[in-house]
């Protein structure tokens, strides 16, 4: 079917429909503006580079390092991906137990080859990124100081019970392109009360795992093998904002009809499913995407239960192209609806 664009909408094609991963490390807040690189600082290991301006932070990427230089105390943060780093032993942090960052994406580390105390001693670390390795366990247990968790790209499929027990601070968790299945993980992240953030996507969950923390606001299964959702299974995340479930195996006879009333949710990404009807939606919704289904009817009472001055839906952006709707299919009486839509695209 050809796209098709209401007329009196303005064509927007948001950058948010589709999920973007890559991810830069950032520099410290208290980074210097000028960072410059050059001779190392005496403080730092010989194949490494230690900026003079920020001698606290230790540079050895992209080296074809096999394992983790010496680190001189005063090191806090620690860049050392893409290399063919294979493990990590007890001992490697001992000289540096105030590490903040920890960078260890694109290596060749597995669980095997990484001690079990590996992370103790780090009391102050706030950042681990470990993608891009050949991890099939998430690594633990780690420091209660945590807040961002970076493990996608492995082969993970299986959470220890409690490996993530005590870490209040965790904000961030980035689990996508894993192999975790729903038992695996139901359970895993209970207690974490401050977590906002989790990416499942791309991994083999057939079902919404159980025991997400209600704290979340950006919650992603996109690209799994989900069929169903389970009765008000949203409805005890209390600050829920954006939720993706593009690209799994959901029909109607799986989703219940109050699944996505949602008062606090702003973009909904349902699209690459076997849907054949809108589903409702809170009237506060902002971003509804439902191309790639099998929608056959465009039904306003999935928007508006009822429509007065206050009362209509707040889309603005709605995508239904790759569906079995036509500009006839539309109701006349959508502006009073979707009166705030800027774009509609069929």
């Amino acid at each position: 079917m050809h796209r098709q664009i209401i007329p009196f909408f303005l064509l927007l094609i948001c950058g948010s429909v589709y999920p973007q991963y890559d991810y830069d490390y950032g520099v410290p807040d208290d980074y210097p503006s000028n960072l410059q690189f050059g001779p190392s600082s005496p403080n730092c290991a010989p194949e490494c580079n230690c900026p003079y301006n920020y001698p606290s932070a230790m540079y050895c990427d992209n080296l074809k390092l096999k394992q983790i230089p010496m680190i001189p105390p005063g090191i806090q943060y620690l860049y050392l991906q893409n290399n063919m780093i294979e493990g990590i032993a007890d001992d490697t942090f001992q000289n540096v137990t105030n590490l903040k960052w920890l960078i260890l994406d694109h290596n060749h580390l597995s669980n095997a080859n990484i001690k079990k105390g590996a992370f103790s001693k780090l009391k102050e670390l706030q950042r681990l990124y470990i993608s891009f390795n050949n991890l099939t366990e998430l690594v633990g247990p780690l420091p209660k100081t945590m807040t961002d968790l970076y493990a996608s790209n492995n082969k993970i499929s299986k959470i220890t019970p409690n490996i993530l027990e005590g870490l209040e601070n965790l904000t961030v968790v980035h689990l996508q392109h894993n192999a975790l299945k729903e038992d695996s993980i139901s359970g895993a992240f209970k207690g974490l009360k401050s977590l906002m953030y989790l990416d499942l996507s791309y991994n083999q969950l057939t079902k919404l795992p159980i025991g997400l923390p209600p704290t979340i606001n950006f919650l992603y299964f996109d690209n799994n093998k989900i069929g169903n959702i389970p009765d008000e299974y949203f409805q005890g995340f209390k600050a829920l904002q954006y939720l993706r479930l593009s690209h799994n195996d959901l029909k109607d006879a799986g989703v219940p009809g109050n699944a996505f009333n949602i008062s606090t949710l702003i973009e909904l990404d349902l699209s690459f499913n076997s849907l054949e009807k809108i589903p409702a939606v809170n009237e506060g919704l902002e971003n509804l995407y439902l191309h790639v289904n099998k929608i056959k009817k465009f039904d306003l009472s999935s928007f508006c239960k009822v429509v007065g001055p206050l009362e209509y839906s707040r889309v603005r952006h709605l995508r239904l192209d790759g569906n079995n709707i036509t500009r006839a299919d539309i109701p006349q009486e959508i502006h009073n609806c979707l009166r705030m839509a800027s774009d509609i695209e069929l």
